[in-house]
């Protein structure tokens, strides 16, 4: 402890601390003096002007001459200057005469005594003094007295005693003393933080260790391998150590001299008076690579004081930093090409995107062949052996006048000896540093090989693209523009670049496949003619998406009556399975139309059907509930697939349109409403309820019913049209509003010009499409008539419709018309309840329908001899093309379709007697 406070007390911190100690002490010292002679001048030049301003006042009060000149001044005047005095604070107020005998006075005892020394008063002056003398000394003012003529009468002689001016100094001692106090001690305290800060960053060092710890900063500083500047605010060098003279070949009097005149090259002295931060800069300096770092450095309050430079020679490390960079390009052009090669999974463009990848960072030239099969998504034959010919997929260089074959060419490989033939067959990469020595690739094609050669190819490696131990193709990398060859390392990384773009290629080709199957299968089960129909004109399209097949379909039902069902539908998912449930929804809702039920009965039926067929996939393993369990038989990939192939998730609008009425009625599962286009072109999108999908389940579907105008238009669509990643459903809404507007097109041309307006480039999902012009069956098509409940009224509609179908030149079927309805409207009015109606519309067949009030409907069955009746509904079925029941809101239509001509009738053994067979009973 002892040798600390040594060292402390002879280090340069201890000296400045003892040195501003002293200075401290003095200079407080000199202050607290000053502080007292200024109090004792303050306070006697406040007693001077006390009392010549309260001399002053009673020498100008009012009565005051008065007073002086009564019979007995004292009396008046000593209590009013007795008054005068304790008011004022000072020590004395004293009348006098213009001898100096006091009149009055604080003393008692002095009235009638001469005051000394009031000569200058009496002259008529003004004047304070400091007092020494009897009675005692003090600090007094005397002024006269004048009357109205200005004559001196009197005199007023105030004063405060020197004691008490000594004892006002003297209470403001404490005060001074405790303030010189405070100053040495904070004086004190602040030389030592300062000699503690200096004590710190000397590291209580003394002067002479000071001097030789500079020396040996100095020899460090001249020593390390690393340059060293200090450059000025200035632009001066104001330091520069031996190594930073060496790297930049600086003068001996370089210090002190402005960067410009140095003699340093344009770059080099730029970068040094530019003044700008730099961090590891490479420059070069004659033939010297230098790592340069530019740090400013900030003097007293902030003020830049110039900047550090320092240069680190890198000219060693330039090759290996340069294959640094090499294996840190090429690392960064696998991690580019994963991200860029099978991005669109499509054979041709996963192809391309390998060859632009390696252009021009790794070759000038990139080929890519594949084999024919691959091309077309098939599997690439399994047979070993050497391929021979392979067609070019793809083409990329750093020019466009290349000599190699374009894309489409057959590239053959009939030397085995070129590096094509010799890799396919090795089944790895091969190198051909130097073409001009690659003899078989020269003998593959020598009038080729030459211009190939004159062009400036001077390098090559050929890598097959293998997955899954298959060849699929190869890709051919060469190099023109860049002189140096390619070697054993480029030869690595081509074969790891081609190993990596083989995966991509393989999945593109699977997924060619299975696109290919999946539209194959889409359109097989789609619609391929739609039925010949007078109640819509229709025009439609189906677009599969790029990426793969969706479940959207379409489809138009022609209902009895001479209604029309129009359909859409959107399955979730996409591929083979989805092509597949959606053949299952399709057949699915055809059946259901066959029993002519409303839209919203026909989606719950269906709704009901996925709940059970999903129920049934989901149970029917012999594993876990979920089909995972161990052993179960749906644990693997076939049992995967059959789990997948439930169809909850699925879509559908169904709508129902009738001819006669113009009434369309239409019910939705989850699916968007149908645009409605008014002949004079106004689009709408009527509101639907908003059903679940299809396979959720539980709830009860709604069906809302339109009445059209005749020329009217219905729009149905998927999803798919309207929306994708890019674009909302209300924007494609507005689109498709747009597009639908513009009158005096045909369904198929309007059809057109939606896709045209809506499409996208590579559409994320299915779009189907289906419009529908309205038409309304004519008045003069129809006959109803209205029959009573008496068997007596089955002549006369009979009669009554023998004679409509000859006014419609129908004659020829007249007889199978009449035995059918004789049949229907007698089973009606035996069996059903009123009212009881007969309606005929003449369509492309010629449409009979007998409606009732009853909701029991007649089954067609095989009548025993013995029985008396059973036969009519079998006579109805042989005579009808078709027949059946559909059900309305208040019964029942039994309905049978006759052919307009009598060709397909059934010839009878002899003729009937139509009356006789009324009384048939089915």
């Amino acid at each position: 402890m002892s040798a600390r406070l040594s060292r402390g007390a002879h280090s340069v911190a201890g000296q400045v601390f003892a040195l501003m100690a002293v200075i401290v002490v003095l200079l407080i010292t000199a202050a607290a003096l000053a502080l007292v002679f200024q109090a004792r001048y303050d306070s006697q030049r406040d007693a001077r002007n006390r009392s010549l301003a309260a001399a002053e006042a009673f020498a100008h009060a009012p009565g005051l001459p008065e007073a002086l000149m009564s019979r007995d001044p004292t009396a008046v005047l000593q209590p009013l200057a007795e008054a005068a005095r304790r008011a004022s604070g000072l020590d004395f107020i004293a009348v006098m005469d213009v001898r100096g005998v006091r009149y009055t006075d604080s003393r008692p005892e002095l009235i009638g005594q001469r005051a000394s020394d009031v000569s200058r008063a009496v002259a008529g002056e003004s004047f304070t003094e400091v007092f020494e003398g009897q009675p005692s000394d003090a600090v007094r003012a005397v002024v006269p007295v004048r009357n109205a003529d200005g004559a001196v009468i009197g005199l007023v002689g105030t004063g405060i005693e020197v004691e008490n001016v000594s004892h006002a100094v003297e209470g403001q001692l404490p005060l001074l003393v405790g303030a010189t106090a405070g100053g040495l001690l904070l004086g004190t305290a602040g030389a030592a933080l300062v000699s503690r800060r200096l004590l710190h960053q000397t590291r209580g060092l003394g002067a002479a260790e000071m001097t030789r710890m500079n020396e040996h900063h100095e020899a460090v500083l001249h020593a390390v391998r690393e340059g060293v500047l200090i450059i000025g605010n200035d632009q001066r060098l104001i330091l520069a150590n031996d190594e930073a003279r060496r790297l930049l070949d600086l003068p001996q009097d370089a210090e002190e001299r402005a960067v410009g005149d140095l003699g340093l090259d344009p770059r080099t002295t730029e970068l040094l008076a530019s003044g700008r931060v730099v961090t590891d800069h490479v420059h070069l300096a004659g033939d010297r690579l230098l790592a340069v770092n530019v740090r400013p450095t900030m003097a007293y309050a902030g003020r830049p004081a110039g900047r550090v430079v320092t240069l680190r020679d890198t000219t060693e490390l330039a090759s290996l930093t340069g294959r640094a960079e090499v294996a840190r390009s090429r690392l960064q052009l696998l991690y580019d090409a994963g991200g860029r090669i099978g991005t669109t999974l499509d054979v041709v463009r996963t192809a391309e995107e390998l060859s632009e990848v390696a252009v021009p960072r790794f070759a000038d030239f990139v080929t890519v062949e594949l084999l024919e099969p691959v091309l077309h998504g098939d599997e690439p034959s399994d047979v070993t052996g050497v391929y021979t010919e392979m067609r070019r997929a793809a083409i990329t260089g750093v020019r466009t006048d290349s000599p190699l074959q374009p894309v489409g060419d057959l590239i053959r490989f009939v030397v085995p000896t070129a590096p094509m033939a010799a890799a396919l067959d090795e089944g790895h990469a091969v190198l051909a540093a130097d073409l001009n020595a690659a003899m078989g690739w020269r003998a593959q094609d020598s009038e080729g090989t030459r211009v190939a050669l004159e062009y400036g190819l001077h390098s090559l490696i050929s890598v097959p693209l293998q997955a899954r131990g298959v060849v699929l193709g190869m890709a051919n990398f060469w190099r023109a523009d860049t002189p140096e060859p390619f070697d054993g390392e480029d030869l690595s990384f081509a074969e790891e670049l081609g190993a990596r773009a083989a995966v991509s290629i393989d999945n593109a080709r699977r997924f060619t496949r299975e696109h290919a199957t999946a539209v194959t299968l889409q359109r097989r089960l789609l619609p391929r003619v739609l039925p010949d129909q007078s109640a819509v004109d229709v025009a439609y399209r189906y677009l599969p998406a790029k990426a793969g097949v969706g479940g959207d379909w379409f489809d138009v039902i022609q209902l009895p009556g001479a209604r029309v069902a129009l359909v859409v539908g959107d399955v979730v998912g996409h591929g083979v399975h989805a092509a597949a449930t959606m053949g299952r929804l399709r057949t699915a809702v055809h059946n259901f139309a066959t029993l002519d039920l409303p839209p919203d009965e026909l989606l719950g039926h269906l709704d009901e059907l996925i709940n059970r067929i999903d129920q049934d996939e989901a149970g029917g393993g012999g594993g876990d509930a979920d089909g995972s369990g161990a052993g179960g038989e749906h644990g693997g990939p076939d049992g995967a697939a059959e789990r997948a192939s439930a169809v909850t998730g699925a879509t559908c609008l169904y709508a129902v349109y009738d001819p006669v009425s113009g009434r369309c009625r239409m019910a939705s599962a989850g699916h968007p409403g149908p645009a409605l286009i008014s002949p004079d072109g106004g689009v709408e999108f009527p509101e639907l309820p908003a059903g679940l999908p299809l396979g959720v389940g539980g709830m009860p579907f709604e069906a809302v019913e339109f009445q059209l105008s005749e020329g009217s238009r219905l729009v149905l669509f998927t999803d798919g049209l309207v929306e994708d990643r890019d674009r909302d459903f209300d924007t494609g809404l507005q689109l498709l509003a747009d597009a639908l507007s513009r009158p005096g097109r045909s369904p198929d041309q309007a059809a057109s010009d939606v896709l045209a307006t809506l499409l996208f480039p590579v559409p994320s999902d299915d779009i189907a499409l289906l419009i529908a012009d309205t038409r309304r069956l004519e008045a003069d098509r129809i006959a109803e008539w209205e029959v009573p409940g008496e068997h007596s009224a089955v002549s006369r509609v009979r009669n009554a419709g023998s004679a409509q179908l000859v006014e419609w030149g129908l004659g020829d079927i007249s007889f199978a018309a009449e035995l059918i309805l004789s049949e229907l409207v007698t089973n009606a009015i035996r069996y059903g309840s009123a009212p009881v109606g007969v309606r005929l519309l003449r369509d492309r067949s010629l449409i009979c329908e007998v409606s009732d009030g009853s909701s029991t409907s007649p089954h067609l069955r095989y009548a025993a001899t013995t029985d008396e009746g059973g036969r009519g509904l079998f006579l109805v079925a042989q005579y009808a093309e078709r027949w059946g029941t559909r059900y309305t809101d208040r019964g029942k239509v039994i309905w049978a379709e006759l052919p307009l001509t009598g060709g397909a009738e059934p010839q009878p053994p002899a003729p009937l007697d139509l009356d006789a067979l009324e009384d048939m009973a089915w």
